[in-house]
């Protein structure tokens, strides 16, 4: 696949807004770096035996045992396989939510659920963090917190976001909906092996394609099928997460963020909020930030947990215990189809290749501890630890 986005996206774009912090934000970017132990906003669901968690209100309880996709038997991963997104991505997975819609009605005094313009293009910079992620939470208000040094506590790079609402396929079970997110030299580091590679994650409709590049792996496809149950996010997406007050907070003035931890055996819902850091448990963290300068909520951040460990040399090493996409310009423009999807439309999903990026067929898999497989996306709710 020919690669068509060369440059690096750091400098203002025409057109788009500027999203910068100034000098508020330098000072919160101090204060996250404190070590000093934060309260979640939430406990869902109790600790594993030896941990030690801040109490919290009480929330309501998640079911005991959630459903299993169809579509996979045990562990195994399914090109077709509908990964747990808590409804973002998909409907009717049964996920284990606090609410039997997956959706969080707010409660008085917290902000109204942002909304996503019809269309829109956007640039960011990825912050993998793999040194004290434990006393730096997200969600990051500019880049991580100054306790932290770039190429030693984490790496940059860089990537931009595409989004069409308004695009459908040519028949109603196609879905409705278009999104092509580009990283740039660096790949989304949630499956388990290095990601020196640039992707891009194209879902158009209810089908998502993984496309790479010329610095792709040996073993991979230009193009594989990634889902074909997994649209772009809906422009109320947010109603599926939590608000956050402490994740509002990091983000500094106008913040709003909303996240959850999510256990990655049965799928359950943890804890609200990003601190206390839960990747010890077996926990995977979804987060989003929006903020307000004044003019209306603007996506701010995307705060998740990669793959925390890989092996090297039979050693487990942190690789993405905490990644953090966060937005530079944002801009409320519709993509141009020849620079973005078009380059999987016509494609036909069945002659497809499957994806093989939660099992790769020639890499060491990723590792908690020493022994059992590090927690993934592609594995919530399928058993382990």
């Amino acid at each position: 696949m020919k690669r068509v986005y060369g440059q690096r996206f750091t400098g203002d774009q025409t057109g788009r807004k500027r999203l910068l912090g100034g000098a508020l934000a330098a000072s919160l970017v101090a204060l996250a770096g404190c070590n000093a132990p934060e309260e979640a906003d939430t406990i869902v669901d109790a600790p594993q035996a030896g941990t030690v968690t801040p109490a919290a209100d009480p929330a309501p309880a998640a079911p005991e045992t959630p459903a299993a996709p169809a579509e996979t038997t045990g562990n195994e991963i399914h090109s077709d396989a509908i990964y747990q997104t808590y409804g973002v991505h998909n409907d009717g997975t049964s996920p284990p939510c606090a609410n039997a819609d997956c959706t969080y009605p707010r409660q008085p005094g917290e902000p109204e659920n942002p909304v996503w313009p019809e269309y829109w293009v956007a640039d960011w910079t990825m912050y993998r963090v793999f040194n004290d992620w434990v006393n730096n939470p997200p969600p990051y208000p500019g880049q991580p917190p100054a306790d932290l040094q770039p190429g030693v506590d984490y790496e940059v790079s860089y990537g931009r976001t595409y989004y069409d609402s308004t695009w459908t396929g040519d028949v109603p079970e196609d879905g409705q909906g278009a999104m092509m997110e580009y990283y740039q030299d660096r790949c989304l580091p949630i499956f388990p092996f290095e990601n020196t590679y640039s992707c891009a994650f194209i879902s158009l409709g209810n089908t998502a394609f993984f496309v790479t590049y010329d610095d792709r792996p040996d073993w991979m496809p230009p193009v594989c099928l990634f889902s074909s149950f997994n649209h772009p996010p809906r422009r109320d997406f947010i109603k599926h997460l939590p608000y956050a007050p402490n994740d509002s907070r990091r983000i500094g003035r106008g913040g709003q963020g909303y996240s959850f931890w999510v256990r990655h055996s049965d799928g359950s819902i943890m804890q609200v909020g990003a601190a206390p850091d839960q990747t010890a448990n077996a926990g995977i963290l979804f987060g989003y930030g929006f903020q307000d300068q004044g003019d209306g909520a603007m996506p701010q951040s995307f705060y998740f947990s990669g793959v925390p460990y890989l092996t090297e040399g039979g050693q487990a090493v942190p690789f993405a215990p905490i990644v953090s996409q966060n937005y530079t310009t944002f801009s409320a423009e519709q993509p141009n189809p020849a620079d973005t999807w078009d380059q999987v439309n016509t494609l036909d999903p069945a002659a497809l290749p499957a994806c093989q990026l939660f099992d790769p067929p020639s890499h060491a898999n990723a590792m908690l501890g020493d022994a059992e497989p590090a927690p993934t996306w592609g594995t919530i709710g399928r058993g382990g630890r």
